[in-house]
Parts: structure tokens; C-alpha cells; sequence
């Protein structure tokens, strides 16, 4: 399975961007897909996390309420639409994939990722 995420760029604080994950493969519909970030000189933080069918959810306290993963399987496609953003959302910003279906939070249990996207937040 190969990730291609996009969608990063430069907004203000309070502003809104959606983030997209394109998957290759036949497989993504049964994966558990993540969102993880990672800002400058700070280790990677789960932020998101979506179930194969997309029925669960699961959100790191610093987002919940302001952003929103969902994905479409017919798509092959995984987003996180993230709005109210904060000087401190900056970060890249890195899709994964977990065979296991588990809505596992932690990044060492994912068998895919992307390349991720830069998200920067201005105040």
C-alpha cells in the first residue's frame, strides 16, 4: 500500500484546511487509517484515527472538537478536515495505515505511511 497525503499549506489562525490521503491498493477498505503530526523538534503525536468502515472515531484531546476524520472507500481516500486551527496545529501532518483494524493510537503499530504535508498556522 502506497500513501500520498496533501492538502497542507498556510492559513491563519482560525482558519480551515482538509487534508487528503489517497491509498493505492484493493485493501484500504479494510484498513484502520491515522492521522499522526509531527512539529519542529517535538517527537510525533497521534491526532486522529478512523475505523475500516468508518462508523468510530477516536481524537487526540488537543483536536477533538475542531477536527474531523472521515474517509471514502470508494475513493480510496482517508480526510482530516481541521478547522478553529492554532499557531500550535503547525506541523507535518502524515497519513498511516494499520492492517490490524485494532484504532490503535499509537504510531508504532501502523504498517503504511505517507509522506506527509506541511500544515503552518500563522498567528
Amino acid at each position: 500500500v502506497q500513501l500520498q497525503a496533501s492538502g497542507g499549506g498556510l492559513v491563519q489562525t482560525g482558519g480551515s484546511l482538509r487534508l487528503s490521503c489517497v491509498a493505492s491498493g484493493r485493501s484500504f477498505s479494510i484498513y484502520g487509517m491515522g492521522w499522526f503530526r509531527q512539529a519542529p523538534g517535538k517527537e510525533r503525536e497521534f491526532v486522529a484515527v478512523i475505523n475500516w468502515s468508518g462508523d468510530r472515531t477516536d481524537y487526540a484531546d488537543s483536536v477533538k472538537g475542531r477536527f474531523t476524520i472521515s474517509r471514502d472507500n470508494a475513493k480510496n481516500t482517508v480526510y482530516l478536515q481541521m478547522s478553529s486551527l492554532k499557531p500550535e496545529d503547525t506541523a507535518v501532518y502524515y497519513c498511516a495505515a494499520d492492517r490490524s483494524r485494532s484504532m490503535t493510537t499509537r504510531g508504532g503499530d501502523y504498517h503504511y505511511w505517507g509522506q506527509g504535508t506541511l500544515v503552518t498556522v500563522s498567528s
